[in-house]
Parts: C-alpha cells; structure tokens; sequence
C-alpha cells in the first residue's frame, strides 16, 4: 500500500473508532449513566479496535481507558488510539477501581450478561462502596447498525462462504463422508482468507438433513440424498452465515416440492424486509408462506451476524417486536423438514437499505442443484 493510501487509510480508523466511542459516550448520557466497565471481549474490540483477550475498557464522559496486561500493550498500541492505554499488574479489576477511585466516581455499570455470578461478586468486593448498576445491551445495540467498514468486511467474509459453496458443487459426490466434508470445507475457507468458522459446520444428508443444526457425522452420503449445507466464516473479526441445500442424484418428487416453497419463503422474505418491518412480521409471514402448503418449521426465520454469529435485531426472542433499520445485516432462513425424508433450508444474508435490503449472498438457489 503507497504511504499516501495508509496514511489515509489510518485517519480513517482513527475517525471510525473516535466516531464509535463517541456515539457510545451520548447513549451513556442519554442514559445517565456516569461510566461503564465493558468487559465482553466482543464489545471492547467494536469500541476500541483491540483485537486481543483478556481486557477491558472503562469509559466516563471525560476519560476511555484500555486495561490490558504487558502481553498485549504493543499489539494495543498499534490497534488502538481512542483510549489510553493501562496495563494491569494485578488483575483488571483491581486496575479499574484504581481508575475509578481516581475519577472520583461513585457509581459505575457494567456488562451483567458478561459475568458469573461469580464474577460479579469479585466485583463487588474489589470495587467496595463503589455502587455497581447492571447493564444488558449498550453497545449491543450500537453493533446492530453497521458502518461501511463493517459492511466491507461483512461481505469479504461472504464471498469466502460463496465460493466455498461453489467448490463443493465440484467436489461432493455418494460415498463422501458428511465429516470429511466438512474438513474439506473449513480448509477451504482458511486457503480463501477465513480466520475460523463462524460456528460448527453442518453437513446434513438424507434423513439427517431433517435436523435442523445436524452437525456433521460419519454418515455417508448416498444417492438421491438431500444434503444441507449451513456454515460461515470469520473474516478480520466479522462473519458470514450461507445455508444452501442440493441433491446427490434425484431426491424424488416431495423433496423437489419442498425445495420451490422454502425457496419461495425465502424469496418473500427478501422482498418484505425493508427500515420499519420488525422481525416478528418478518418470521410470520415465512411461517404462514410454508403453512399454507401443509408444512411448517419450528425455529426463527432469521438474526442479525457482525462480530457475533448470532446478534441482534433479528427474528427472535425481544428482537420480534423491533423494526429493522438501514444498516442491519440480518439472516433470512426458513426451511421444512420431514422426518424420515430429509430436510431443505435456504439461507441468504441481507442488509438493510433505506428502501429495502440487498442481498448480500451470491451462491446459486434458483433451483434445486442435483449432483
């Protein structure tokens, strides 16, 4: 890269997380909340730009401080420049209530669905008379809208998963084992640029593809099976997530059926989801697409992917009542599965636009692929 173009691209970072922290800092205002300890490893990457383990960030409205240790306080100073950065001795903790016994504060939140119960009464008791508020979701919520960088790296983890798919197209046949598809699979998107699988990768053939997360076994394929493949990559810190289902040799007439309506569904969902429509509507139409033909599926239609396989907003849980918004990357994904048969998912991630969605996945759906 000429010096031009880094120096360039470094004042780009330096905007990006400052922008991020700052948007941060006014949801603490606007929640009153005088200072946080963000300790989800996740969370502390998405502020900060840290990209390694076993830190902190705690944030007021005047100071943002990276606690870390001597392992990681040249990598931090090369990733980060929003906060100071504090390397610890005896434990983070410890650190961060010297930091806020500075500050003078009094009350301090933190990430309650990121401790133990364990984990929180070693907070209490290093941070003593501090009051201590639980949090659930700030910066959660601030991840469900992705930035152009994000949405960069969204998709460069997306072409890995797409060509990954277009690899197998050549390379499954009857006899395989689903597991060595699997290894060949990951070892794929490694060569392509994938740091790591977004989750445990699905190989699911004949009568296993009826199980919806059936994770890949030694069961051989056979002729005329279904084979569902769900898999996704990491790729500099963000993921992907591509489900697509496809034939060894004629699967016959039912599942040929059942293929047209999921994608159909999948098709509708597309064309629905749009700022406004939440996730609840989103999931409802899906199910009542594949009810009126006498089938059904029994989990959410779809969830938001970045930095986690599964955030928010998405199909699921409190997330149904929630419209979407321009910039969220969501998953759509119905399915049917019959027992006995075999199964059929079509997966596709989409992100938000302001009158619409684009959709993000490119791997061949438009008809059931018999190998």
């Amino acid at each position: 890269m000429p010096c031009a173009s880094l120096f360039l691209y470094i004042l780009m970072g330096i905007k990006l997380m400052t922008t991020r922290l700052d948007r941060f800092r006014e949801m603490l205002m606007y929640q009153r909340t005088p200072a946080i300890l963000i300790t989800n490893e996740k969370n502390v990457t998405y502020l900060s730009g840290f990209t390694g383990d076993e830190s902190a960030l705690l944030i007021t409205a005047a100071q943002a401080y990276l606690i870390t240790d001597s392992r990681y306080t040249v990598q931090a100073a090369a990733e980060v420049t929003a906060f100071e950065i504090v390397e610890q001795q005896q434990g983070i903790y410890q650190k961060a209530q010297e930091l806020a016994f500075q500050a003078q504060l009094t009350d301090i939140s933190f990430e309650a669905n990121d401790l133990s119960y364990a984990g929180f009464q070693q907070l209490q008791t290093v941070f003593g008379s501090i009051n201590l508020v639980p949090t659930t979701g700030l910066v959660e919520q601030q991840r469900e809208v992705k930035d152009q960088q994000e949405i960069e790296l969204i998709k460069k983890a997306i072409q890995i998963t797409d060509a990954t798919f277009e690899y197998l197209l050549g390379y499954v046949q009857a006899g395989m084992t689903e597991a060595n598809i699997a290894t060949e699979m990951e070892y794929f998107m490694r060569q392509h640029g994938a740091t790591g699988s977004s989750f445990t990768t699905i190989v699911a053939s004949g009568y296993r593809s009826a199980l919806p997360h059936g994770s890949a076994s030694n069961k051989v394929i056979q002729t005329g099976d279904l084979v569902t493949f769900d898999f996704g990559c990491y790729y500099q810190g963000y993921t992907s997530d591509l489900t697509r289902t496809i034939a060894v040799g004629d699967p016959g007439v039912e599942a040929k059926k059942i293929y047209q309506i999921v994608l159909e569904a999948n098709q509708a969902v597309i064309a629905a989801s749009k700022p406004g429509v939440t996730g609840g509507q989103i999931n409802d139409l899906a199910h009542a697409y594949v009810q009126k033909y006498g089938y059904d599926f029994g989990h959410g239609t779809g969830h938001g992917i970045g930095l986690d396989i599964h955030e928010g907003p998405g199909a699921w849980g409190h997330y149904k009542a929630q419209g979407l918004v321009a910039g969220n990357v969501v998953t759509d994904e119905p399915g049917i599965y019959l027992a006995g048969l075999g199964g059929v998912r079509i997966e596709d991630d989409l992100l938000i636009t302001l009158t619409g969605c684009e959709v993000l996945t490119q791997a061949p759906k438009a008809e059931l692929i018999i190998l």
